[in-house]
């Protein structure tokens, strides 16, 4: 073999080994279960897999993050309206400091009239863990099949259409 020869096929392995390692783990993502894991803001512990059976739309969140802070009351009128149906909604604070989301959730139970019974966690307790990756951008949107496999992810500003595809879920 030629070294010009020899020097193409060695550019055509490189250029093609990242394209497979890139599907790989989303493949793998997509066939393994969902795994969240911590405590609840109340103290309680926390499974996922506890909701399977469920849709599940778990956001990552942070009270640093305008563009979550306003999705807030969006989110919670839809938990309400879908209270009777197998769905859940899990909200996880990516915030830094703890005292920051505790200040935050305070403020929320003076101003309004009902408390909402959804999951909330710190990810920065002690014992969390979750599968879902790195969330470089806030808010991260997950919404977890009832069979408890990731089926859709948003990163950034929730669209509309996430509620679309939740109630397909549904």
């Amino acid at each position: 073999m030629c070294k010009i020869t020899a020097l193409f096929l060695s550019i055509a392995v490189l250029l093609a080994a990242p394209a497979t390692q890139a599907q790989a783990p989303r493949e793998s993502a997509a066939s393994t279960l969902a795994r969240l894991n911590g405590q609840t803001l109340d103290g309680k512990p926390f499974d996922l897999g506890s909701l399977r059976g469920k849709v599940v739309l778990v956001v990552f969140w942070s009270t640093t993050c305008a563009v979550c802070r306003d999705k807030m009351p969006e989110l919670r009128a839809n938990y309400e309206g879908w209270r009777n149906q197998p769905f859940e909604m899990v909200l996880v604070s990516m915030d830094r400091r703890q005292q920051d989301w505790l200040a935050y959730e305070q403020i929320l139970a003076q101003t309004q009239q009902r408390a909402q019974g959804f999951p909330q966690l710190w990810a920065g307790q002690a014992g969390y863990t979750d599968s879902l990756g790195a969330k470089a951008q806030l808010p991260a949107t997950f919404i977890i099949g009832k069979t408890g496999r990731v089926e859709k992810t948003h990163i950034g500003r929730i669209p509309a259409e996430a509620w679309d595809e939740i109630a397909d879920l549904l």
